[in-house]
């Protein structure tokens, strides 16, 4: 994936493919999510090699990617390259439901607490739709927490669908 610029309301944003330097910053935005954060997204160091394994998993997969959404207000991190303000994980499930349309799901949409009513949202959204249309993908979708009731006004304001009701089944492990 190449570069691309999201325009914003005032300004604009650079979405581009998180790198395993961009890491600590997007755990540090799932442990500023109090949702993330009480299913154990806490940001602490011990977690570190479990975040690295997954990252690693994501960024193998040809299926999957984990994007990033550097500021470009001026402000930049300690290398100049901008602050990371927002991630998002798309993942292009091939499926044979829909005369074998395949889809793509959408998830762990996060933006920095500091950085929210800029537009930065709707425009990753935005971008991920179209991304997807211009791919052939006719199915853009995912999952929201029953408690995120502001996120799914943002959602239907962009067009989605409450259409399914979804279910989940969490298999214990000494991990989680």
């Amino acid at each position: 994936m190449n570069d691309v610029t999201l325009e914003l309301p005032a300004g604009s944003a650079l979405l581009r493919r998180a790198t395993i330097e961009d890491l600590p910053t997007i755990i540090d935005l799932l442990a500023d999510d109090p949702i993330s954060a009480a299913r154990g997204d806490s940001a602490d160091a011990g977690d570190r090699e479990a975040y690295e394994a997954a990252f690693a998993a994501i960024d193998r997969d040809p299926a999957q990617r984990l994007l990033v959404v550097v500021d470009s207000d001026g402000s930049s991190d300690s290398d100049g390259a901008g602050t990371v303000v927002a991630t998002m994980q798309l993942t292009v499930i091939p499926g044979l439901a829909r005369r074998g349309a395949s889809r793509l799901q959408i998830e762990a949409v996060r933006v920095s607490s500091s950085q929210r009513n800029r537009g930065i949202g709707a425009a990753m959204m935005r971008w991920a739709i179209e991304d997807a249309r211009a791919a052939g993908v006719p199915l853009v979708q995912l999952t929201s927490d029953a408690a995120r009731v502001d996120a799914h006004r943002f959602y239907e304001r962009l067009g989605f669908e409450a259409s399914h009701v979804g279910f989940k089944y969490r298999i214990l492990s000494e991990k989680n």
